[in-house]
């Protein structure tokens, strides 16, 4: 159950993920937004770059990030930090996130960003993935790993006698 959650968790992300891009991109021009006025809207924007438009033009360098990133999220689930379902679908979402942002980066050289908060740089399926996948796979880690066992009070000092 878990490779299907896993996987089927990272499809479900890239096949989301290249859908809505697809979508802006062949319904918006760049630097399009709608609706106007609104708080949280649409507006198709690319990046070169990485978050927060750091190493702009840098795409080679991002593409082998990635692979190392892809690379860690591997070991992540193989050796994950606690054994519960929920940790295969979060790491799951964070492959997913990665492979939709590579795929826009090999294909165009370019991330197509879309999702517009007012003093935020703009994001997109894949970036909100990632997020969410790290903050399931915390919360996931404070509710469902194993603790280890309390230390019984004996109301001794030790054995140093200390």
């Amino acid at each position: 159950m878990r490779p299907a959650l896993f996987l089927g968790s990272a499809l479900v992300v890239v096949a989301l993920d290249q859908a809505s891009k697809g979508l802006v991109r062949t319904f918006m021009d760049r630097g399009e937004t709608w609706p106007d006025g609104w708080p949280v809207r649409l507006q198709h924007v690319t990046n070169t770059g990485a978050a927060f438009g750091i190493l702009k033009d840098q795409t080679g360098f991002l593409i082998l990030t990635t692979f190392v990133g892809l690379f860690a999220i591997y070991l992540y689930y193989r050796y994950p930090p606690f054994d519960h379902l929920v940790a295969a679908i979060a790491i799951g979402m964070m492959l997913g996130g990665a492979v939709g942002n590579l795929v826009d980066r090999v294909r165009l050289g370019r991330v197509t960003d879309f999702i517009d908060f007012p003093l935020w740089p703009s994001f997109n399926v894949a970036d909100s993935s990632v997020v969410v996948g790290i903050g399931v796979l915390l919360a996931g880690y404070a509710l469902f790993a194993e603790r280890p066992p309390a230390k019984a009070d004996r109301g001794d000092a030790g054995a140093d006698g200390g």
